[in-house]
């Protein structure tokens, strides 16, 4: 993570997830004027939705919600199949959660909602190194959607995705040395009360707070056997 001089002013696109909480506290705590922009279209755990508008009321920041359709793409997030419970040695290929063109959309829109407000910067909390696979989390596209925004503005937004290569444990570390609340956090793909703690988004985020050495503070209607186990070690 960078900390820059000039125009403090920056979009943070924010889900409720682990990775952009973190990123947002990580812009609030270095002084930045932040300006959240979530989405909701027509997702399963629009769960999430109540955790952007709790995190930001912690922060007081006011959040842009986005409703949009997106009916178009086939996902098991669009609720098209069954969300999968897979190992996390099995994540090595694109999953049925994978929302064709969905961070593609979103950073457009950004990237309008950035220019039409004078930010000069545009953050997202990707990561190529604990994730479940999808292709638009790699640096190549980052690298390339930077290029197609200051082409298609004519301007020089920079967008910076300042988790791109921490492993989970590490972004957890982090986050919590800033005080991020992660028990207002939302990352199961799943729509229940409770986290799933099967779903590949609950497991790799088990397994960071675990690496982390750091007890996740959510509910779970089951625990992974790894985590399981590291409670009961940790509770001797």
């Amino acid at each position: 993570m960078r900390s820059e001089t000039g125009n403090k002013r920056i979009v943070v696109l924010f889900s409720g997830g682990l990775d952009s909480t973190t990123l947002l506290s990580y812009y609030v705590r270095g002084g930045y004027e932040v300006l959240p922009i979530s989405f909701y279209y027509g997702q399963t755990h629009s769960r999430e939705i109540r955790s952007v508008s709790e995190i930001c009321r912690h922060f007081g920041l006011k959040d842009r919600l986005v409703r949009m359709d997106l009916s178009v793409a086939s996902s098991a997030l669009l609720g098209d199949g069954e969300i999968p419970s897979r190992s996390i040695e099995e994540m090595n290929t694109v999953p049925s959660t994978f929302v064709p063109a969905r961070n593609l959309i979103f950073l457009s829109i950004a990237a309008s909602y950035a220019y039409s407000n004078g930010a000069e910067r545009i953050a997202i909390g990707v990561n190529s190194v604990d994730y479940s696979g999808y292709p638009d989390c790699r640096p190549g596209f980052i690298a390339s959607m930077e290029t197609a925004i200051r082409r298609g503005l004519d301007t020089e937004i920079t967008l910076e995705a300042p988790l791109q290569y921490l492993p989970k444990r590490e972004i957890i570390r982090k986050g919590n040395g800033l005080g991020t609340p992660y028990e207002l956090t939302w990352s199961c793909y799943r729509g229940g009360e409770n986290a799933c703690g099967r779903c590949d988004s609950c497991l790799l985020r088990l397994q960071g707070f675990m690496e982390a050495g750091i007890a996740d503070p959510l509910s779970y209607d089951s625990y992974p056997d790894f985590y399981a186990e590291w409670i009961k070690e940790n509770k001797k």
